[in-house]
């Protein structure tokens, strides 16, 4: 298997790094502080490819915090606010697209 860091990172609009949380699988994205947020707002945007594959690299080598990061896509709205860029960001965003059963 290939590393992210190691395959061609193509990005064709604004984008950011997002992993899970290791102590408890929460989203979370890698802010331009270096740190984690689990607000897509507080998100470092990035829009080439250096920047992303820095980006990118340093949130890797947080493996005791942080498990799984990539390079999602986002847009962002006239107004400013930052909003997953495709359907798998906003479910994992968001949550489940069912209603889950109710238990007694």
């Amino acid at each position: 298997m290939t590393s992210p860091l190691q395959q061609k990172i193509k990005i064709t609009g604004p984008s950011v790094i997002t992993a899970n949380r290791t102590i408890d699988g929460v989203v979370i994205y890698r802010t331009a502080q270096s740190g984690w947020s689990t607000d897509l707002a507080d998100a470092a945007i990035v829009r080439e490819a250096e920047p992303a594959r820095a980006l990118l690299a340093a949130a890797s080598a947080d493996d005791v915090g942080a498990v799984g990061a990539y390079i999602a896509p986002v847009e962002i709205a006239a107004d400013g606010a930052i909003r997953p860029g495709n359907l798998r960001e906003k479910i994992r965003r968001d949550g489940v697209t069912i209603a889950l059963p109710v238990q007694a």
